[in-house]
């Protein structure tokens, strides 16, 4: 597997996935645990844990024991990375944009 090596990298590759982006935007609405992320994908624990493992490596997702559940959040400031990046992929398609009529 291709190790992703900067945080924008990873989150790029967590958000290759429409499980994760769904989990996001439900997490988008407030805290859930992982048995409340797993359950409207039908799906097991361990893949949901798996999932969400691999969002908390993209510091996209917070996860916290409480009692026996685990607590998953938003990270703070979780897509100031991608929006930065967004923002230059904006700019750059802007030249592109202009320099289509210079021909």
């Amino acid at each position: 597997m291709v190790q992703f090596k900067t945080p924008v990298d990873r989150a790029f590759a967590a958000l290759a996935d429409p499980t994760r982006r769904a989990v996001l935007e439900r997490l988008g609405a407030g805290h859930a645990t992982i048995s409340e992320l797993a359950e409207p994908f039908g799906m097991s624990l361990t893949g949901m844990k798996k999932h969400v493992l691999v969002l908390e490596e993209a510091n996209l997702v917070i996860t916290e024991k409480v009692g026996r559940a685990r607590k998953c959040v938003l990270a703070p400031y979780a897509f100031e990375g991608i929006s930065m990046w967004l923002q230059r992929l904006d700019r750059f398609a802007q030249v592109v944009q202009r320099t289509k009529g210079a021909r």
